[in-house]
Formats: C-alpha cells, sequence, structure tokens
C-alpha cells in the first residue's frame, strides 16, 4: 500500500465535547498518521464539518448557502489539524477546489502528486467545492483523482452494521460487505451519491473506529477491526 485518502469525522476529532476539537484526540491522529508517512505511506486526509455545522438540519437556510457554510467548516478544520501535525514534525498543504486568498493552494491532482513526493501529508478541504455533495463525495472522488489505493473511513463507531448499533444492540457488524451490498441494502457507509462514484471506480473503502488505540496504523499494517467494503 503506497497511498491512503483518510477521512476524519468533525465529531470524532472533537471527541466527547461533540463540538469544536478535541487536541489529545487530533494529536493521536498526527503521531499514527507521521508513522505511516516515515515508513514512506503517502497520506491525504478529508475531514468533514460536522463538529461545527449541521446546516442540512435546518429549514431556514437556504440548501446552497448551508453547504457553503459547511464547506468553509472543512477549511477550518483542515488549518487546525494540519498545524497540529506541523507540530509532530510533519511538512503538510491545504488543497481546495475554489480561492481561499494565502490560506489554502487550488487543487489539482498535478499538486497533489508533486506534495506527495515530497513526502508531504495532502489536506483535502472545500468537499467538491458544489453544494448538493458532501464530504462523502468529496473524499471518493479525491482518493479517484489521485490514485489512491484505498480510503480509511475513521468514525466514531468501529464498522458497518446492518442497522444503527446506538439504537439496536442486536445489531450485526459486517467484517466485510460488497459496495453492491451497501448500495442494495443502503447501510450508509458514505452517501448514496458517493457509494455509486466509489463502486463505479473501484475504489474499496475501509471503515474503523478512530477512538481504538492505533485503529489508523493498525488498518494499514493488517491487524484490522472494522469492515472492508469491496468492490
Amino acid at each position: 500500500m503506497q497511498r491512503i485518502l483518510l477521512k476524519l469525522s468533525g465529531e470524532a476529532l472533537a471527541g466527547e465535547k461533540r463540538t469544536g476539537f478535541d487536541e489529545e484526540t487530533v494529536r493521536g491522529v498526527a503521531l499514527q498518521v507521521k508513522q505511516l508517512v516515515d515508513e514512506g505511506i503517502q497520506v491525504g486526509i478529508v475531514i468533514g464539518g460536522g463538529n461545527f455545522w449541521r446546516g442540512r438540519s435546518s429549514e431556514n437556510i437556504d440548501r446552497t448557502k448551508a453547504d457553503q457554510i459547511g464547506m468553509l467548516a472543512t477549511v477550518m478544520n483542515c488549518i487546525y489539524v494540519s498545524e497540529i501535525f506541523r507540530c509532530v514534525g510533519m511538512m503538510t498543504s491545504i488543497l481546495t477546489p475554489f480561492a481561499c486568498g494565502s490560506f489554502t493552494k487550488l487543487f489539482s491532482k498535478d499538486r497533489a502528486n508533486k506534495y506527495f513526493a515530497k513526502g508531504m501529508v495532502v489536506f483535502f478541504a472545500g468537499g467538491t467545492g458544489h453544494p448538493y455533495f458532501s464530504t462523502d463525495t468529496g473524499v471518493v472522488l479525491r482518493a479517484i483523482e489521485v490514485d489512491a489505493d484505498v480510503i480509511l473511513l475513521a468514525k466514531s463507531i468501529d464498522g458497518v452494521y446492518d442497522d444503527d448499533p446506538c439504537r439496536n444492540p442486536a445489531a450485526k457488524k459486517y467484517d466485510e460487505v460488497t459496495i453492491e451490498e451497501v448500495i442494495a441494502k443502503n447501510l450508509q457507509v458514505v452517501d448514496m451519491t458517493a457509494s455509486i462514484l466509489a463502486r463505479d471506480n473501484r475504489m474499496p473503502m475501509w471503515v474503523f473506529g478512530l477512538n481504538e488505540e492505533n485503529s489508523i496504523v493498525n488498518a494499514v499494517k493488517g491487524k484490522f477491526n472494522g469492515t472492508k467494503v469491496t468492490v
């Protein structure tokens, strides 16, 4: 495995607070990623914005504007997390699909590949740059564009279940499931647009709990305790 794209949920980075950041959690992620980078693995990162913004639940804000606020929340998250990464000794860059002044650089595949070749962790912020597309779609799109080997989905739950495990204690966890089954049963690993994009471009996804000790490193090294979504 040479290149991975890691998706972090904003809520997971907030820890028990469920909003903002938990610096200890973020630093733990940074140290794991540094271990991978030091071993020569190229790492791209997409971060959701749910620790700051859940605009789609509001009936009072235009959907386009709500999604634009969500895109900016992901930019804030990437700026913060990339600085924690720098503090533990990594080089980083943040790419966005729209101009953010001097805060970020515009995304292109060539630019991302140049940064990967330099050993930098590349943050892909701002989703697709368009409303009506989630960060789920953004992570699958970027993974396909930069030829990632796999998408690692680090979530607040430890895999894919046939029902919501928070509501149903008897929910069954999958060790492995095909993307076709995910789509047919609407298992909501990622949203439907992202699922179909992953299926059509044969992009595998591994889902696991961020809060498990060394979960990111273990996933890459084969000590995997989550769910593999195969294509």
